[in-house]
Order: structure tokens, then sequence, then C-alpha cells
């Protein structure tokens, strides 16, 4: 038993496809239906329709589902491949703050704690641990920015090295090892060593770190809800 959540991000593609479309189509007619010199306004209007498309496109191309949540894992399905832990391999989930108090800064993203990170890293594949570097990579900096105040940073935060050897003694190369340090750091100075987006979420941050949280109470319980949940949001 598994519920399959979709990104509020990934959403409307199609309706932004056909209104950009649409308006492209009413504003070109019009101009040539005038015969004159299209105007500044009009410009403007067509760059937005284009845009408009543009961006349904790019949503089109995203995958449908983003998380699917079973009673046995969670798994995070990207454009270049997914990643998955098991319910044993998770430990805790929150909004990963960055910073000292009063000044802590809460990042855009839900943070997951593993038991392990070994069985995590052993079933990454190195293309998607590659593109995550690069996504991530600004999250990450919110949280290097506000340690690093008095401008002393230590090196390795700022660039991942590509070899790695965990706790357990596993050593990883490349891709995979860049990743490893990449969450090693983000651990040190967030306390989680994965993190989630909020643009591939169903929900904002906080209901969704509380749906985690709450899924490892009682995960066939909580997949039951999103399933019924789902299931009454069809209907209407």
């Amino acid at each position: 038993m598994q519920a399959k959540l979709r990104a509020q991000a990934n959403q409307h593609s199609i309706e932004f496809m056909l209104v950009g479309a649409v308006c492209l189509c009413i504003i070109m007619a019009f101009v040539i239906l005038r015969d004159s010199v299209i105007s500044v306004v009009e410009t403007a209007l067509v760059s937005i329709a284009i845009f408009s498309i543009l961006l349904g496109f790019l949503k089109s191309q995203q995958p449908y589902y983003s998380i699917v949540l079973g009673t046995q894992s969670v798994v995070y399905i990207h454009k270049f491949g997914r990643w998955k832990i098991a319910f044993d391999n998770v430990h805790s989930s929150g909004i990963p703050k960055a910073g000292e108090a009063p000044e802590l800064l809460e990042l855009n993203a839900v943070g997951i704690k593993l038991v392990s990170i070994d069985s995590f890293l052993l079933a990454l594949k190195p293309r998607l641990a590659g593109k995550l570097l690069i996504e991530q990579r600004h999250i990450f900096l919110q949280a290097v920015k506000m340690h690093c105040k008095n401008g002393n940073c230590p090196s390795e935060w700022l660039i991942e090295s590509d070899e790695y050897s965990s706790d357990s003694g596993q050593v990883y190369t490349g891709l995979i090892a860049m990743f490893a340090n990449r969450m090693h750091n983000l651990k040190t100075l967030t306390g989680y060593d994965l993190l989630l987006p909020a643009n591939v979420l169903d929900r904002d941050i906080w209901r969704f770190s509380y749906l985690l949280n709450r899924w490892k109470l009682d995960p066939a319980q909580v997949v039951k809800n999103l399933l019924e949940e789902q299931a009454t949001n069809e209907q209407m």
C-alpha cells in the first residue's frame, strides 16, 4: 500500500500552455487584422504569453509524482532518477535551521535524518547525485552563509571532495563521494542528512514535515489517510 504525491510546482502545466497559446493567438490575430505596428503593451503581452507556454512546457517535463509514501519506505522521484529510504532508516524529519539564536534561518525545505547513510549511498545513482548537488547548492549555501558571517568558512563546506569514508569504513569516490561530503556538511550545519526542497512537495514544508513524523509513528494509518484524501479530492 502506497500513496503517490504530486508536487505543487509540477501542477497545471497544461493550463499554462493552453492559456499562453490562446492569448498569443488572440494578440497576434488582433495585430494582423489591425494592420499597424505592434505596440509596447502588445509586445509585453506576447512575451508573457510565450513565457506562460514555456513555463507550462517545463512543468510538463517533470515527473507526474514526486514522492511515493509507502508503509515500508519513502521514495523521491526526480527527472534524472530516484532515491529510496527504508522505513527503518528514517530517524526523524523537520525544518532545517541554520545559524545561531536569535538569528536562525529556516531553510525552504524538509530535512531528513538517516539512521545509516551507507544503505542510502550504496543505492544512489551518480547521475542523480550530480543533479542534486547542483540543484540544492543554493539551499546549502544559505546554511553556510549563516555560519560564516565572519567570512571564515572551512574550504570543505564550499568544495566537496571526491573521496569519502563513512563511519563504518565504507569508501566512496566520484559523485557519490561528493554527495556524501555534502550530506556530512549539511548535517554539521543543520542536523539533517538530506533535503526535500519545497518545490517537490505537495504541501508546505511544515505540513509535510508533520506528515513524515506521523508516518514514522504509524505508516499504515498515514498512507491509508492519504489514499482516502486523494479519493475524496478526485470525487469533488
